[in-house]
């Protein structure tokens, strides 16, 4: 019997199909990786029509993703202009996922795979991961067309799934590269921009507040369009202007009517008008004009809509919307939420769809009606050909799916049923009357419900009548005048950019895709570039203004949208297979690499900007610690990065971010002579003793940028690994236990990689580790302290033992985990052979961690 492997793109996913597939009829098993399940049943293999054994399975996205080769990762020892030309590689996207291996395994021996990816540019990129993982374990040699299948869906519904499953294609390799190139172009450009522009900055000023001054080809463009409507709003000038205001008297109630002219700029002829108006003691109706109006249903939605409206009407950024959709499109809820679709296909099921929500409590009786009397056909929009537009596929109620993830589905499912209500465009009437004071024309509006439309599923966008109600009046027909004045107003300046304005400009000027908007928003408002208001509207930062300003003194391309744009555009080209992917990418590289050296060449131009905004790095901070080259005291900036600063040496040491570093006793590294200091996260966070200078430089091959000396090889130092290692890590692989020296009375150890917590001893005045190892676990032994009310059942105020092995520590130890304080760039090594006192790591029993665990529970 031949074994079909098939790959989805994450775990929930995978369970979701293998059930609609098996019929909920299959055995599940967890993968080696821990993060993947295979879900395995047998069926009929559609392209062969032969009985088969299925194992489906799952990536957790990319499965590899593109970097430079190792030496060009180091900051500080590569120009940054190297990048353009720089050698790169696919690396594992998450190594701790161990995905190539995982998918190489369960590939052995299976016949074919069968791609289950998201369907879209990104999906196709991966399907290509997951064929070269198992190229070399699957039984046939790789073929396209014997061998590999791609499955086309764009729901999470049986009929969907199925007619997926019994019309299987192939992956498209034009779209893939069309990923790779965009990949490597954003790669190449972004770093060399980023890195320079950092190092320059961040190295000469201190209180940027940014961990990262990045440049990024879409991303500074959407900047951009945010300062550029800031300098709008900083050079606009109020001009005043003149209207005359009436009020009517109509049948005892007053109504104020509108000056035909609007506003005139000029008083004197706007007093003439008043005077010569003022000159009538009524006004007269002239006219009446009644017009009927519609107001027209959606088109299907799409992302960039459901982004705005989500935005401008839900409160919810675009970067969390996505989650929240693509939550409910694995759940099964709605249809595949990243499409540029607004039409749909004839073939289209919109009554199943539509039948799916009858039992709802909220919008059942109006589906109910829809159905008995018949839907409209769902205006005709744009068709991209990638798929259907987002459409609820499932019912649900609040209860189910919770408050957060209801009120997008509710506007989902609202704006389906309007799309096809029978009511059609919501209708009203406009009635517009026209009075004369003299010469002068007046008017006022009156309107009138006539039929709500598909305003009854979309409340929102109802049309609100007036309450004047002027039905009794008549054309000829004399009215006094209560009021006539002359009112002062002054032009107003536009407001800042919403989220919602946002991204129909990016959608206008083709500034990312319907997938990377909301990442490209989002990262501008991480970065400290721009900062989120009431009405979620973007306000530039002071950084964001003058990084903008700098671009646009030396190259305005850089802040042009037109520039991406133009290169988007030669990607999709490869997509559809009209140019060759190499030519595209390497034309794009070559334009960014002769922008790259006119920027550096002219760098002065931006530090202008910045020299005037910010302050030195010698004007930051506050005193902390001591230099180990010249005694003096380094500055502490606390905005970010956190930095000590020492200006005689003219040196910056980066610190751990997001924590708390305070001074450790004064006490002095034996390597370098600078003072040691303490970072904690609070009370529950990880907390160690780290060296600034070996933090940034570390003093022995093994080390790492990063550690602390709870991971230093020093073998004498007292705050070195080699002296407070207790054992190795319970749970991560290349960890170890070392005890918290600062943590006295609430003494813990901690774990120098994870979160692993172990809180021990509370109260004792004193803890130290010996020189002893147990014999059962070898584990260092402490020595443990009381002054007074000893916890032991022979009351001795000293003791000694294993805090895993001694029954009369059981009950003052403690698991916990914490809150790491790594920074955000810090990568795992491995650590170093040295144990206590230079002995080698003892070897732990094979049933350690089985005992362990039995003995904290």
């Amino acid at each position: 019997m031949k074994t079909v492997l098939m790959v989805a793109e994450k775990p929930s996913l995978a369970q979701s199909l293998a059930k609609i597939i098996s019929k909920d009829s299959m055995n599940s098993r967890k993968g080696f990786n821990g993060a993947c399940s295979i879900h395995e049943f047998s069926t009929t293999f559609p392209p062969t029509e032969e009985f088969a054994k299925f194992k489906f399975t799952s990536v957790c996205g990319h499965v590899m993703g593109l970097d430079f080769f190792g030496k060009y990762n180091a900051w500080d020892k590569v120009d940054p202009a190297e990048l353009f030309d720089a050698p790169t590689l696919k690396k594992e996207a998450t190594p701790s996922l161990k995905m190539p291996n995982f998918l190489e395994k369960e590939a052995k021996g299976c016949d074919y795979l069968v791609l289950w990816l998201d369907c879209d540019k990104e999906g196709e990129n991966i399907c290509f991961e997951v064929i070269d993982a198992v190229r070399c374990a699957i039984n046939v040699d790789v073929n396209f067309k014997k061998t590999v299948f791609r499955a086309k869906f764009s729901a999470i519904t049986e009929s969907e799934i199925m007619r997926a499953f019994f019309n299987l294609g192939h992956p498209n390799k034009n779209e893939a590269l069309s990923v790779d190139a965009r990949q490597e172009f954003d790669l190449r450009v972004g770093c060399a921009f980023t890195r320079f522009q950092t190092k320059f900055f961040q190295d000469k000023y201190g209180d940027l507040d940014s961990t990262l001054i990045s440049f990024g080809p879409c991303q500074t463009p959407t900047l951009g369009f945010c300062v550029e409507r800031h300098d709008k709003i900083q050079s606009f000038k109020p001009e005043p202007f003149w209207i005359i205001s009436a009020t009517l008297c109509l049948d005892g109630k007053l109504l104020n009517v509108d000056w035909d002219k609007g506003h005139v700029f000029d008083k004197e002829i706007s007093q003439l008008f008043l005077s010569m108006a003022k000159k009538f003691g009524s006004a007269k109706l002239i006219d009446i004009q009644r017009k009927e109006k519609t107001k027209s249903r959606p088109q299907a939605l799409n992302t960039v809509e459901m982004l705005r409206v989500a935005s401008s009407g839900l409160g919810m950024s675009p970067h969390h919307t996505m989650q929240v959709a693509e939550r409910l499109y694995t759940q099964g809820y709605i249809s595949y939420p990243r499409t540029e679709t607004t039409s749909y296909a004839d073939s289209f099921d919109l009554i199943g769809a539509l039948k799916l929500q009858i039992s709802s409590p909220v919008w059942g009786a109006e589906v109910k009606r829809l159905l008995d009397h018949g839907i409209l056909k769902p205006k005709k929009g744009h068709d991209a050909g990638d798929h259907p537009p987002i459409t609820p596929m499932k019912m649900a109620t609040e209860t189910d799916i919770g408050s957060e993830y209801w009120r997008l589905y509710d506007y989902i499912t609202r704006h389906f049923i309007a799309t096809v209500s029978m009511c059609d465009d919501c209708k009203y009437l406009l009635t517009t009357f026209i009075f004369t004071i003299g010469n002068e024309k007046f008017t006022c509006c009156n309107t009138t419900l006539v039929d709500p439309g598909y305003t009854k599923v979309m409340p929102w966008q109802a049309i609100a009548e007036n309450d004047v109600k002027t039905e009794f009046c008549k054309v000829g027909d004399m009215y006094s005048i209560e009021e006539l004045k002359l009112v002062e107003n002054h032009t107003s300046a536009p407001d800042y950019l919403t989220e919602s304005e946002l991204i129909s400009l990016m959608e206008k000027h083709c500034i990312g895709t319907d997938a990377s908007i909301p990442v490209h928003i989002n990262n501008i408002s991480e970065r400290n570039y721009v900062t989120v208001t009431s009405g979620r509207r973007l306000v530039p930062t002071n950084l964001g203004i003058v990084l903008v300003h700098g671009y646009q003194k030396i190259d305005h391309d850089l802040v042009k949208a037109t520039m991406r744009a133009s290169i988007e555009k030669q990607f999709n080209l490869i997509a559809q297979g009209q140019a060759n992917f190499e030519e595209v990418l390497q034309h794009g590289i070559l334009i960014f690499k002769s922008k790259f050296k006119y920027f550096v060449e002219h760098i002065n131009l931006m530090d202008e900007l910045f020299e005037v905004n910010f302050s030195s790095l010698a004007d930051s901070g506050k005193p902390l610690s001591r230099c180990g080259k010249c005694h003096r005291y380094m500055k502490f900036v606390q905005s970010k990065p956190c930095r000590l600063h020492c200006s005689s040496c003219d040196e910056t040491l980066n610190l751990p971010q997001n924590a708390n570093v305070r001074i450790y006793k004064e006490l002095k590294c034996p390597l370098d002579d600078y003072e040691l200091l303490y970072c904690t996260t609070g009370s529950k966070g990880k907390s160690f003793i780290f060296c600034p200078y070996c933090f940034n430089d570390p003093p022995f091959p093994e080390m790492k940028k990063g550690m602390g000396c709870n991971e230093c090889l020093h073998p004498t130092c007292p705050h070195s690994l080699s002296k407070t290692r207790l054992t190795e890590c319970l749970e991560c692989d290349s960890g170890s236990l070392v005890l918290d020296l600062n943590s006295m009375p609430k003494w813990r150890v901690i774990c120098n990689r994870c979160s692993m917590l172990i809180n021990l001893f509370e109260g004792a005045n004193k803890l130290t580790l010996v020189d002893d190892l147990c014999q059962e676990c070898g584990s260092s032994i402490v020595e443990v302290h009381y002054k007074e009310k000893s916890p032991f059942s022979d009351n001795q105020s000293v003791r000694k033992g294993c805090i895993f092995c001694d029954t009369e520590f059981s009950n003052l130890v403690k698991i916990d985990r914490a809150r790491s304080s790594r920074p955000a760039n810090y990568k795992r090594g491995r650590g170093g052979r040295g144990g206590r006192g230079g002995r080698g790591k003892p070897k732990q029993p094979k049933d350690k961690m089985a005992r362990l665990a039995a003995y904290f529970v």
